[in-house]
C-alpha cells in the first residue's frame, strides 16, 4: 500500500479505529453501522494485515481470544489527510450540483 493513498476499505477500518481499539467482529459491526458496508472476515483481516505492515495500525494483547487493534499516529495522520481530501471533493461536487462555481 502506498503510504500516500488509502483504499476505501482501509479508510473505513481506520475511521472505525479512530473511535477506539476494536477486535474483528466489533470492526465489522461498527463499519456496517456507520458506513453501511459489510466487510467479510477475510477482507477485514487482509486489510488489517496490510495496515499493520504499513505501520498504520497495531495489534494489542488478546482479550478472551479476541485480538484488538488500534490506530497509530501515522494511521491517524493519513486518515485525516484522506478525509480532508474526500470532504473537499464532496463539497465541490455538491456545489456544482447546486449550480455553484466551486
Amino acid at each position: 500500500m502506498s503510504k500516500n493513498r488509502l483504499s476505501e476499505r482501509s479508510a473505513l477500518i481506520l475511521a472505525s479505529l479512530a473511535g477506539g481499539a476494536k477486535h474483528g467482529y466489533a470492526l465489522i459491526k461498527d463499519i456496517q453501522d456507520f458506513a453501511g458496508v459489510r466487510l467479510g472476515p477475510g477482507t477485514l483481516y487482509g486489510c488489517l494485515s496490510t495496515l499493520e505492515e504499513s505501520g498504520l495500525v497495531e495489534s494489542l494483547p488478546a482479550v478472551d481470544r479476541r485480538l484488538p487493534y488500534r490506530i497509530t499516529a501515522l494511521g491517524a495522520e493519513l486518515l485525516r489527510t484522506r478525509l480532508e481530501e474526500s470532504a473537499r471533493v464532496a463539497q465541490t461536487g455538491l456545489a456544482r450540483l447546486q449550480g455553484g462555481l466551486a
